[in-house]
């Protein structure tokens, strides 16, 4: 049984993932009014956009110095005021640069979220719960992903014109204020309690959340925190294979064009034809689509394992982007960019959408799995960055072959996966490390 303060922790740490996504993909109903206000052309509205992400970069990266020093709980009040500070600057921001600055200290809230959220509820959850509960942050990702389009088009139903953008970034100030609120009257992780040999606090944290033997878990966590300190280098010869699929995994996750697509779906649908209010609606039903087939990912992964997942996933996502391509290529179907752009989207929760996090957290061994998951999402977050920058530029260029670049890499890791990536599901830490031939 969860009792209230391991709920309540749990869903506080897991808020930090709705803004995690809700301030990703919000920005795609305000490209073409935020373009249109500070007259950016497409290589602008590119960087306005990878200014998150260039935040969210420094964020992943550095967040563990503050979730060390000061614990996750607090640095997680920290992120809260950064995304405050963000949305409501972001409101009434003044100039072009201004919003520039705004946006990245957003990413800082977004790349720092990515790594303490879940952390803070791992440590917080007892073994037994403790899958369960960290993946009410990936739920809570692809709700706000839902939740930004959704209030995209609420807020374009009131025709504001050129202010709409204004109010788009500004209400994600609510979630905001509700992330900071939730994370007072929640403990601190017994985890960082140890580490900083402040037993008596750590003793009321687990009891406070249900533990059946305080003493016990206390042990072991001091066990395990020895042992973390004593880990070695990342980059050794022995690891190299492991270091590859991290980076792979991490670097073709973006180059399946999914940030991409959720940064400028409404851009994608205006090109196509549609209207701001019809691109608005086909933006809510990716974000459904998303939402709902995150959830058949998260139940068959266990049951069809990663590696199938991500081989159905690479070959429908290629043939989607193909598809894509054909509709802007040929100027022909464009009813039909909707219907691809929901099966794109389907296709990628059920595979790179719920693999990529846990895959990499895979393969490394214990002593440098830290250090690994680290290298990973850095690789992950650089490449979302370097593509959402570019990507506005190159389609004003050349249509939809930024789409046909993406069907391509897509099957390029279909190959990869298929005679390179070891199978994880249903084997053990020593295991997988026999297998990766890591002595």
């Amino acid at each position: 049984m969860v009792n209230r303060y391991l709920l309540r922790s749990a869903f506080a740490g897991a808020l930090g993932g709705l803004l995690f996504g809700f301030d990703t993909a919000v920005i795609a109903g305000t490209t073409t009014t935020v373009a249109s206000t500070f007259s950016l052309n497409p290589r602008q509205l590119g960087v306005t956009v990878a200014a998150a992400l260039v935040g969210a970069v420094i964020g992943a990266v550095f967040s563990g110095y503050p979730g060390e020093r000061w614990g996750r709980r607090d640095s997680l009040r920290l992120l809260a005021l950064l995304y405050l500070v963000s949305s409501l600057g972001c409101a009434f921001v003044w100039s072009w640069p201004a919003l520039l600055f705004f946006r990245v200290i957003g990413g800082l809230g977004i790349g720092g979220s990515s790594v303490l959220s879940p952390m803070y509820i791992a440590e917080m959850a007892p073994a037994r719960l403790r899958g369960r509960l960290v993946s009410l942050f990936q739920i809570n990702v692809v709700g706000g992903v839902l939740l930004a389009y959704f209030s995209n088009y609420l807020i374009g139903l009131l025709h504001m014109g050129l202010r709409e953008w204004r109010w788009e970034l500004g209400v994600s100030a609510i979630p905001a204020a509700a992330f900071f609120a939730t994370l007072f009257g929640i403990p601190r992780s017994a985890r960082w309690l140890v580490s900083r040999s402040r037993l008596d606090e750590a003793r009321q944290a687990l009891r406070m959340t249900g533990s059946p033997d305080s003493e016990r878990e206390i042990a072991e966590i001091a066990a395990s925190i020895h042992f973390e300190r004593s880990s070695e280098p990342l980059f050794q010869v022995r690891y190299l294979y492991p270091i590859f699929l991290a980076v792979v995994t991490g670097v073709f996750n973006q180059l399946s064009g999914v940030n991409a697509v959720i940064y400028y779906l409404n851009d994608i649908f205006a090109r196509a034809g549609f209207s701001r209010t019809s691109g608005n609606l086909g933006a809510v039903a990716v974000g459904a689509t998303n939402f709902v087939f995150t959830m058949v990912g998260m139940a068959l992964i266990d049951k069809l394992g990663r590696k199938a997942l991500l081989l159905l996933g690479c070959a429908g996502l290629s043939a989607c982007m193909s598809g894509v391509f054909y509709v802007f290529w040929s100027h022909h179907g464009q009813s039909l960019l909707v219907w691809l752009l929901m099966a794109y989207m389907a296709c990628f929760a059920l595979s790179q959408g719920v693999i990529v996090w846990l895959y990499i957290g895979e393969i490394f061994p214990t002593r440098v799995r830290a250090k690994g998951q680290s290298l990973g999402s850095s690789a992950h977050w650089i490449m979302n960055a370097v593509i959402s920058g570019v990507f506005p530029a190159l389609a004003a260029r050349s249509g939809g072959y930024p789409f046909l670049f993406f069907g391509a890499m897509m099957a390029v890791q279909f190959f990869i996966v298929l005679f390179f990536f070891p199978e994880t599901k249903n084997v053990s830490l020593e295991e997988m490390q026999r297998r990766l031939k890591i002595g």
